[in-house]
């Protein structure tokens, strides 16, 4: 997440794999709603579409010509970032429910953690990572378990150096979690 990160977006000058498109384009539907409320999205969101057309155009130019690894990919890329949507929906819920039991809103949120209204809200729609101390503050606070506050997902460099490390030892009973880093 950190290179689409949504501080990091306008610095790069193209998407490296079908995993970074499918974010791309996620992030670029889920800016939409902010981008209404706030017109220092309308930047971003541009810059992401313009690394998603280029990226569309150099590896996806012809239907005729896709090979069934691209479609492999893609389809992986799809489950991995559906997954992600899935955790961040549930994580947004959870919070945002506590919040109301406890008779606070996301405003109230983000003076306890010391952030703007702005940030606060990218945390929480996943658009950008919470710190380990503000995931430590909300657990603390709303008594939600770290497992549903903190993102299981693995960086895709380091699960395909997990995968081949985990192969290429000879006695790991570990081996039957491979498929946890199929990247």
């Amino acid at each position: 997440m950190d290179r689409l990160s949504i501080n990091n977006i306008q610095k790069l000058n193209e998407l490296q794999n079908e995993l970074e498109h499918e974010r791309a384009v996620s992030l670029f539907l889920k800016m939409r709603t902010l981008e209404q409320e706030d017109s220092s999205y309308t930047p971003i969101r541009k810059h992401l579409k313009k690394l998603i057309l280029q990226y569309e155009q150099e590896h996806w130019p012809d239907e005729d010509h896709v090979t069934d690894r691209q479609i492999e990919e893609s389809d992986m890329a799809e489950t991995w970032i559906q997954a992600e949507n899935e955790f961040y929906w549930r994580r947004k819920t959870l919070i945002k429910r506590e919040l109301k039991n406890a008779g606070l809103n996301q405003n109230d949120l983000a003076r306890i953690l010391g952030h703007r209204k702005g940030y606060t809200s990218e945390l929480i729609n996943g658009l950008r990572p919470f710190s380990k101390e503000d995931l430590v503050i909300v657990n603390r606070l709303f008594k939600i378990k770290l497992e549903d506050l903190i993102p299981p997902f693995i960086n895709q460099e380091k699960a395909r150096h997990i995968k081949n490390t985990l192969e290429s030892l000879s006695n790991c009973s570990v081996k039957s979690l491979k498929h946890d880093f199929d990247w």
